[in-house]
């Protein structure tokens, strides 16, 4: 990858991040590109609701603990969340297999359909900032996308 200079253009080779500073800096800066996109498009739900459908999505049916242990809330808050979506009819409970007295909770079709179009308008929203990107610079970001998947994936 080349920097380039507003003033005088391309620099040369990017320099390679301390390694101290890389996660971080690609913490701040996913966290960062999530909001924006979180901000800018036009959500019929609130964002929360879309985070824990997504989560639940993640992991499949899950208790309320693990939901909340995921998204680092309480149990009552994730509760009060999932009492919404369950009424909203987003997600349904089951008994647990496992255990009597809990209960999984599962996605819906309804709420798969929601969560898409929560994907589609924060997509939408980045689609017109990465038209803006060069061929080049589309493709590290391809390249950039390979590398955090496999960092998600571990060894």
């Amino acid at each position: 990858m080349t920097v380039s200079d507003p003033v005088t253009g391309p620099t040369g080779p990017a320099p390679a991040p301390a390694a101290g500073t890389l996660g971080p800096d690609l913490l701040a800066v996913i966290a960062r590109l999530n909001r924006w996109a979180t901000s800018q498009a036009n959500l019929e739900i609130p964002a929360a609701q879309a985070r824990l459908l997504a989560a639940v999505e993640q992991i499949g049916p899950a208790r309320t603990s693990d939901l909340a242990r995921l998204d680092s809330s309480s149990q009552p808050t994730i509760t009060a969340q999932l009492q919404r979506a369950e009424q909203d009819g987003w997600v349904r409970r089951t008994p647990d297999p496992s255990d009597g007295r809990a209960s999984l909770v599962a996605l819906t079709d309804a709420g798969r359909a929601v969560l898409g179009d929560v994907r589609r308008a924060r997509a939408q929203v980045l689609a017109g900032r990465l038209d803006e990107l060069s061929a080049t610079e589309r493709d590290v970001l391809t390249q950039a996308i390979a590398v955090v998947e496999r960092l998600l994936d571990g060894p």
